[in-house]
């Protein structure tokens, strides 16, 4: 299962605490910084759940898609953001999107739940025409184990999720996008009791190349090379020599193949 509906409340609820919310605040800057989005650019959030990463692209003015297999997540998700969003049920590992629709499309906090996390990373480089953003929890960390990583981000210390560490997560991008060139970060390095007392020496960590945060944050362009284009595809699609657009549902039998 992609995301767990019976953790949306506890997990907004999480957000209404003073360290949930300077953690979610820390999670926004290195988005945010990675991601670098752009008013009116189109954004999918794959596995949106209740919506709360959505919020952060709706305030720089981005037009919004989300889709989530619980319908649960997107009836919260409707009721935080109204109708400045298009919010679609969807299976993560088969988009319901054509090749190239989204300049960006974020994955976040959303492979640590899936049994195929290169397929949903695939999917989301089908439907994107610029670049992905991936947002994870890091299995080599300063805060601890993987249980006080789940407590320090509101989850109950048994709720499965995977963890990646930065070299697993870049091994799985290069799978997907061939020597793609990722810009990455990390953020949250400190035990629970630092952010209830001493909040300001998180700030003393720079952010982007550091692999002991939590919460790691990877971004990449997304480019195709065709090696072959059969002739009746171009002419059904008239297909220009310059033009870097792909015909609709092209880009996922390449990835199906293996071709990039």
């Amino acid at each position: 299962m992609f995301f767990d509906p019976l953790q949306a409340r506890s997990g907004d609820a999480w957000l209404e605490t003073e360290q949930g919310r300077y953690i979610f605040s820390r999670q926004e800057k290195l988005i945010l910084n990675l991601v670098s989005p752009v008013a009116g650019e189109s954004l999918l959030d794959v596995g949106c759940g209740t919506g709360n990463y959505l919020r952060l692209f709706q305030q720089k003015k981005c037009v919004l898609t989300g889709v989530d297999p619980s319908a649960r997540a997107l009836d919260l998700a409707r009721q935080k953001l109204g109708e400045r969003c298009e919010l679609i049920p969807g299976a993560v590992t088969d988009l319901p999107f054509s090749d190239d629709e989204f300049d960006v499309v974020t994955i976040i906090n959303g492979l640590q739940s899936n049994d195929d996390p290169q397929r949903v990373l695939a999917e989301a480089v089908r439907v994107s025409r610029n670049r992905v953003f991936i947002g994870f929890f890091n299995k080599h960390s300063l805060v601890g184990t993987e249980r006080a990583v789940r407590k320090l981000f509101g989850f109950p210390a048994t709720f499965d999720m995977r963890f990646f560490t930065i070299g697993e997560m870049q091994s799985i991008i290069n799978k997907t996008m061939a020597s793609a060139s990722v810009a990455w970060g990390s953020v949250i390095y400190l035990p629970a009791p630092f952010y209830t007392f001493f909040s300001e020496l998180e700030e003393l960590f720079s952010m982007k190349k550091n692999p002991m945060g939590a919460f790691a944050g990877m971004v990449f362009p997304v480019r195709y090379t065709y090696r072959t284009v059969q002739n009746p595809i171009m002419n059904s699609f008239e297909m220009k020599a310059k033009t870097r657009a792909t015909a609709p549902e092209a880009v996922r039998g390449m990835l199906r193949k293996g071709d990039r």
